[in-house]
């Protein structure tokens, strides 16, 4: 069967999180509660980063990326998912099931791309103070912003151009909440080999690549704080460092547990945990953790409501 063929006849089934009918409604329940969250938290975010002056500098511009990334990743995938509880019928076309995968893989390389970028903000900030203003400008800044969103388009262009190479013959129930390269591969009727091997390739180069550079940033940054007598300032260095480093770690494992190690065909239940853990649990956690460990975003928040009463 040819793929133009396939694009007008083929439909995929999800077979989604709630195997069990007595955990249709609670499920239901706490992601749409964790989904209207991070909508209120991520836009919230944007909305104070754009409105206050006193962010409009590299490390809340990266930040207010960060959580529309966030805001795009969830909705990519959250919405699909509430539906598919409770319909009866999951079925999802080959194009918009294309689209979706697109969509998330655009966000997911996004996000990876700017946690490093971050990082690296950090680093100056931490490291070389006095040439900060130099070396981290509004200018380079929004090139690194553009650097990433362009990564991550291509990327996803890669693995999207591959998936078209395939044909669906053999089954079309995936075994996901949503497209996702992994699941679709394993259903495919063609051989997947060259597929497997572009996604360990780039998926491991995009994600091993900026973890080293988080690392690097972050273990300068620790002989720096290191030499520092002054406790208020490594207090400072850490409370700074701290937010970002928690959320690298959060997303970063259940990224790598997916796309690195060795495909199989008996982890499906634990894929969908770690996906839910990184499409769902992570974007809603970022602007908490961000937003309480960090006094610039606390006063601007007093003062916007000052502003409003």
């Amino acid at each position: 069967m040819e793929i133009g063929n396939a694009t007008l006849l083929i439909k995929f089934v999800l077979t989604g999180l709630a195997h069990l009918p007595q955990w249709k409604i609670p499920l239901f329940l706490l992601f749409m509660v964790i989904y209207l969250i991070t909508i209120v938290g991520n836009l919230g975010l944007i909305t104070l980063i754009w409105n206050d002056p006193h962010l409009h500098i590299p490390m809340y511009l990266f930040l207010g990326s960060l959580a529309f990334v966030d805001t795009w990743l969830s909705s990519t995938v959250t919405p699909k998912m509430l539906l598919d509880i409770f319909a009866k019928s999951k079925v999802i076309s080959f194009s918009e099931c294309m689209i979706q995968f697109f969509s998330f893989a655009v966000s997911a390389t996004t996000e990876c791309f700017l946690l490093a970028a971050m990082a690296y903000d950090r680093y100056a900030a931490i490291c070389k103070p006095l040439l900060y203003p130099v070396i981290m400008t509004n200018k380079l800044c929004v090139r690194l912003l553009i650097l990433s969103f362009v990564g991550g388009f291509i990327h996803a262009l890669i693995h999207e151009g591959f998936l078209f190479r395939l044909t669906f013959c053999n089954s079309n129930v995936i075994h996901h909440f949503y497209c996702d390269v992994m699941p679709l591969l394993k259903i495919s009727c063609s051989d997947p080999s060259l597929n497997y091997l572009m996604l360990f390739i780039f998926s491991g180069s995009i994600q091993v690549l900026p973890i080293t550079t988080i690392l690097v940033s972050y273990t300068l940054v620790l002989f720096s704080v290191l030499k520092q007598k002054s406790i208020k300032g490594i207090k400072k260095a850490f409370s700074t460092c701290g937010a970002h480093l928690l959320s690298v770690s959060l997303y970063y494992g259940p990224l790598l547990f997916m796309y690195v190690r060795p495909s199989s065909p008996h982890v499906n239940d634990q894929d969908m945990m770690d996906s839910v853990f990184y499409t769902v649990v992570i974007p809603v956690l970022n602007p908490i953790i961000y937003s309480l460990r960090n006094k610039q975003v606390k006063n601007s928040v007093e003062r916007f409501l000052k502003r409003n009463t």
